[in-house]
């Protein structure tokens, strides 16, 4: 990186940093180069800087993010800064931290992740929420994830909904494959199948759901140059490309996924910002669908819409 590096000690590294000797020479602790990062990084315009430094130490080091706070007169050793220099220099670079470690805590599970899927965002964890109110009172649901991706919506649900079987779905191998292996890690493989094909395609003709989900690609187009360089360069386009307006996905999920959800039975959207009316509006223009509420973020922000199957439950065994 241009800047000192928190190997050697240089006059420029901020006051706070470092832990000088009696001789005046610089002692790298966690402390320390906690602080130096922090203040790099928040240099360098990255948000939460000091989150993000000790995310990069604590993997580092191998160890947790909330173990830092107990070593910090730790000193690690030369190929440890080594190591933290190198993923520093390309967070400044652009690469997200989850790719760096390998992982990002959802909801209450942690997910591997790497570049074939996108990174579970916090806004998120609505749809899942959402999604374990409606299903609480239900017995054996069954439940379709499309476009899956890490798994972290579908493997949260089985994870919190001990009696659910869960199908998850995505276009790509290597997602798949990630999802497969947090399913595993999560204890949740054995109420799981996954299915590679685009939208309804792997799915057996007849087959249907209690509860479809989606955190579908929702960007548009023309707002591809607008995100931020480390979501534009790194995360997989194929997860957030919507098609020229955004909606493509939603149209397709309005025209195809009626057969697999039960009458009765509930469909649950994740959205971007400023397409609830839009996403509403597309399925109010078919009639199998009826909508029902949406539900806001922690932000206040509308994320997830509600769609219901149109007709009578015939038994089903799980019921709103």
């Amino acid at each position: 990186m241009a800047e000192p590096s928190p190997s050697v000690p240089r006059s420029s590294v901020p006051a706070a940093a470092a832990s000088p000797t009696a001789a005046g020479t610089t002692v790298w602790t966690i402390q320390a180069l906690l602080n130096w990062t922090s203040d790099y990084l928040a240099r360098k315009g990255i948000e939460s800087p000091r989150t993000e430094a000790q995310l990069l130490l604590a993997h580092v080091l191998g160890c947790k993010r909330v173990d830092l706070l107990v070593r910090y007169d730790e000193v690690p050793d030369e190929s440890q800064r080594s190591r933290y220099r190198e993923l520093i220099q390309r967070r400044v670079a652009g690469w997200p931290t989850a790719y760096l470690i390998g992982s990002r805590d959802f909801y209450l599970l942690t997910f591997e992740v790497n570049p074939a899927v996108l990174i579970p965002r916090p806004d998120t964890e609505t749809l899942v929420l959402e999604a374990l109110n409606w299903l609480k009172p239900m017995t054996n649901p069954r439940i379709w994830d499309v476009g899956t991706g890490s798994g972290c919506i579908a493997i949260s649900i089985a994870h919190q909904k001990k009696d659910a079987q869960v199908t998850a779905s995505d276009i790509s191998p290597d997602a798949l494959a990630v999802a497969q292996r947090n399913a595993q890690r999560h204890g949740v493989a054995p109420r799981m199948r996954f299915l590679c094909g685009d939208l309804t395609q792997p799915l057996p003709a007849g087959e249907t759901f209690d509860l479809i989900v989606s955190n579908p690609p929702y960007v548009a187009e023309a707002e591809f140059a607008q995100l931020a360089p480390e979501v534009r360069d790194h995360e997989p386009r194929i997860a957030l490309d919507g098609g020229p307006d955004g909606l493509l996905f939603y149209r397709r999920l309005a025209q195809e996924v009626t057969p697999f959800l039960r009458p009765g039975g509930r469909l649950l959207l994740e959205i971007g910002a400023g397409q609830e009316q839009a996403v509403r509006r597309i399925f109010s223009d078919h009639p199998d669908w009826q909508l029902g509420p949406t539900f806001k973020d922690m932000a206040g922000r509308p994320r997830v819409v509600t769609v219901l199957r149109q007709g009578p439950a015939n038994g089903s065994p799980a019921s709103c």
